[in-house]
């Protein structure tokens, strides 16, 4: 009996629940079944990974505090993402019990939704779309629950975050409309009215408005609740205010965020100190307290996470007050305390790589600057910048890396032989000073380091075992042998650094040791010999003239970069003066001359007048002293400028007059040494070589202009000609021309001496005339050979056969009756006999082969 009634029962609440979990009843059971289930378990399970996500958000987000913070702390990236792949797993578990509540609990009936969770359900389903940037969907999602629940207690926050999603879409002016419109219309809880207008200040932060943003901050940091929202926006004030130059005013804000102490997060108040600082005037009344002030910020315990920062500023007073060791000091302890905040390094490098410019130390300064560019994002316009600062610095450290070299061989080469052999052995006795107190130091760790192994389970079990067996002292044997030895390979006379040294005795002395030689480092024993320094001292006057010339050249060219490049006028004409005193070559003295008088000028030095008067009586008849007796007259004659003689120079060019181009690039070479479009001529003159004398002259033109210039665009470009041009050029071996009837490009070639022009010319209209009665496609040219002939050429014959055919036809028709001669050739062979004038080769090979 009792079995038969508790199955009633059971049957009785299973009915009941069964028609509680249908979604097209009305009723309250149904109401308050499906909006419980989903507020307690799909929605609440949702909004955990929600909240989820956005934890893992904060946590790995990082503000630029360089720049002015966006109101919400999210990370956006540029693509609008449209789908769920990829993206923040929190995200797509909360949007998908989002769905799943309104799929399975949701009630429309009758067009009108029954159950009070639903909206908040599509409320999470938008939200997680916004935090995943899908921001299509999203809105589709905000916009439901504004068209379809217009009596929800969510719609006002609906209506912010479809605004969010606007902001973040670029409609601002949408976005403001729309919010000012709900905060009109509609009475808003402080904190959704907090959120409007700190939206609204987002927009007009976007759209450049910044003294509106501020006043929508005000308000938004006055209504809400949350301190760290207010942090935030007291934060973003005082950069607002930064940017507007209103120094005070962004104090005052920055002072708000830090008596909010420990309410809002540290980091803001930590900014906002450093930020008060950078806007206060250091003074004689102020400078010490600022700098109790800083070291109070150093010392605090709670501020360890943060002194990075905190290290830069004391860095940047140091600086400010010039004291340069402390100010070093602290820039590195803010690189070393730095965590992946590459704008911090960046600016860090960027005052190191600065200081030791200034100091002359260029490449400490270029290394720096590298560093520099590895922390900042590619194309930009500070990238770009520090890039060509970076190559011009490439440049210097080129250039004073031969004048240092040029002046320890030349006074080394000065000196007697018992100076050399007193300034050798002061050298050696210092470096063995310098190795046998770091071999010291190597013993004592190691000392130390077997007596630390000695104690350990290890090293007891390795107790008196051969040495190889023993790990730790293994170590430090391979450590100091490579020390000593460096890296050898496994050979006979592994002691020997170069095996130059087993050459035999009857090689000649007079053999000049190149530059490369001269600077290799000593290995092993070798820097502790007399001999070995002594040897590597150049004996012959022509190398010490070469010497000479290199030094004087690489002078004038930093003169130039830093004149140009840098705008260091004082190093510049240090740079200058020493050509000018070092007897140089003639080509050099007027430019370094004029660009010392242009730097005079500049800096209004009264030797300005004395180097005019040294241009205008001794070299009279050059530009340089024509500019300078009547510059407006040089100015107003632009058709004698060099960039019109460079024109006219390129006109014939390509009009092939070779010739006249080489002659022509010479005298303007020698008549505008030291302009910067000189690398210009060289290069007209190298191209025009290589077309008129064939390749090996134009090899030896193109290296010419890579060494001469090779920090100017044309030395650049002649160094890549030289390294991926030339390599395809350099073959010299003709196709085979066997299969007649092959595809390719072909042409008939009429060769004519250079005296016979007229006659060439003529035909060349024959042969266009002919071209155009066949209603061919054919392209006729006059191409200069060398000095003495050239071609008429009819180019792109499909095959041999028809090249042939149609050489045939205009010797037989008696329209034409063309029976000049000529020949048949492809177009690889004909480019070859172009590149190296080896016509005759190809006769005797191709033409005319052996039987």
């Amino acid at each position: 009996m009792k079995a038969s009634y508790k199955l009633i029962i059971f049957s009785i609440l299973g009915g009941i629940a069964f028609s509680a979990c249908s979604t097209k009843k009305d009723a309250f059971l149904n109401r308050n079944w499906h909006g419980l289930n989903t507020k307690y378990n799909v929605l609440y399970n949702g909004n955990i990974a929600f909240e989820d996500g956005r934890e893992s958000l904060n946590a790995n987000y990082k503000d630029d505090y360089w720049e002015v913070l966006p109101v919400e702390r999210l990370e956006v990236t540029e693509d609008i993402k449209l789908d769920s792949e990829d993206n923040n797993p929190n995200f797509i578990l909360a949007e998908e019990k989002a769905t799943k509540a309104i799929q399975k609990h949701s009630m429309d009936i009758k067009d009108e939704e029954r159950n009070p969770q639903t909206d908040e359900s599509f409320l999470l389903l938008g939200k997680a779309r916004y935090f995943d940037q899908r921001y299509m969907p999203a809105l589709e999602a905000f916009n439901y629950i504004i068209n379809k629940y217009t009596y929800s207690d969510k719609l006002n926050e609906a209506h912010i975050w479809r605004e969010k999603v606007n902001i973040r879409l670029e409609n601002e002016e949408l976005a403001i409309r729309n919010l000012k419109r709900l905060m009109k219309f509609e009475k808003l809880k402080d904190q959704d009215y907090a959120d409007a207008r700190a939206m609204m200040a987002q927009a007009y932060i976007n759209l450049k408005v910044i003294d509106t943003a501020v006043q929508q901050l005000k308000i938004a940091s006055y209504y809400t609740k949350k301190n760290p929202e207010k942090g935030r926006y007291y934060y973003i004030i005082g950069q607002l205010y930064n940017q507007m130059g209103h120094k005070d005013s962004a104090n005052y804000a920055f002072d708000k965020v830090i008596d909010l102490n420990r309410k809002s997060p540290r980091v803001y108040m930590i900014n906002a100190e450093v930020e008060k600082i950078r806007n206060t005037e250091i003074t004689n009344e102020n400078s010490e307290e600022l700098l109790a002030y800083l070291t109070d910020l150093e010392e605090n315990r709670e501020n360890r996470p943060f002194l990075h920062t905190i290290y830069r500023q004391v860095a940047e007073y140091h600086l400010e007050q010039e004291s340069d060791s402390l100010a070093l000091l602290y820039f590195n302890r803010s690189l070393r305390a730095t965590q992946n905040e590459p704008k911090l390094n960046a600016l860090n490098y960027e005052n190191l790589a600065e200081y030791n410019f200034d100091q002359n130390s260029y490449r400490a300064a270029g290394a720096y600057y590298d560093s520099v560019l590895s922390n900042l994002p590619e194309n930009t316009k500070k990238f770009r910048a520090v890039k060509k600062k970076l190559d011009n610095l490439e440049d210097v450290i080129n250039y004073e890396d031969i004048v240092h070299y040029a002046d320890s061989v030349i006074t080394l080469y000065k000196m007697s032989p018992e100076e050399r052999v007193a300034y050798f052995e002061g050298y050696i006795a210092e470096i063995k000073e310098v190795d046998e107190a770091a071999k010291k130091k190597d013993e004592e760790r190691q000392s130390a380091g077997f007596a630390a192994f000695g104690e350990t389970k290890g090293g007891k079990e390795n107790k008196g075992k051969f040495y190889f067996y023993n790990i730790t002292a293994l170590g430090y044997g391979k450590t100091d042998f490579v020390g000593k030895w460096g890296n050898r390979e496994l050979e006979d006379d592994w002691r020997w650094s170069t095996k130059s040294k087993s050459l035999p005795s009857d090689i000649s002395e007079d053999v000049v040791v190149d530059s490369s030689e001269q600077n290799s480092e000593p290995v092993g024993q070798e820097k502790y010999s007399l001999d070995f320094y002594m040897d590597r001292i150049p004996s012959h006057v022509s190398v010490i003239d070469s010497l000479h010339s290199e030094r004087n050249f690489a002078n004038y060219q930093l003169g130039l970069i830093y004149k140009e490049k840098f705008k260091e006028n004082m190093l510049a004409a240090g740079k200058l003066e020493e050509v000018l005193a070092a007897e140089p070559e003639e080509r050099l003295i007027l430019p370094s001359k004029y660009n010392l008088y242009k730097i005079y000028e500049e800096e209004g030095s009264p030797l300005m007048a004395g180097m005019k008067a040294n241009i205008v009586q001794n070299h009279p008849d050059s530009r340089y002293a024509e500019i300078l007796l009547n510059p407006q007259a040089v100015l107003a004659d632009s058709s004698d400028s060099p960039d019109a003689r460079y024109a006219e120079l390129y006109k014939k060019y390509k009009n092939q007059d070779f010739l006249a181009v080489i002659t022509g690039a010479e005298e303007n070479i020698s008549k505008y040494t030291g302009d910067p479009i000189v690398p210009k001529f060289e290069m007209l003159k190298a191209n025009a070589i290589g077309r008129l004398q064939g390749y090996e002259p134009f090899k030896e033109a193109l290296n010419y202009v890579a060494l001469t210039y090779p920090n100017n665009a044309e030395g650049k470009k002649a160094e890549q000609m030289v390294v991926e041009q030339l390599p395809k050029l350099e073959p010299k071996e003709f196709s085979q021309e066997t299969d007649s009837k092959g595809t390719g490009n072909w042409k008939v070639v009429f060769p004519f001496k250079r005296y016979n022009d007229e006659v060439a010319s003529r035909l060349m209209k024959v042969l266009e005339e002919s071209i155009e009665d066949l209603r061919y496609k054919n392209v006729v040219s006059k191409d200069i050979y060398n000095l003495e002939d050239e071609f008429v050429v009819v180019h792109g014959f499909k095959s041999k056969d028809f090249a042939l055919g149609y050489a045939e036809l205009l010797k037989n028709n008696k329209d034409y009756r063309v029976d000049n001669e000529n020949f048949v050739i492809l177009s690889s062979n004909y480019k070859t006999i172009q590149v190296h004038k080896n016509l005759q080769e190809y006769k005797n090979q191709i033409l005319t082969p052996k039987p």
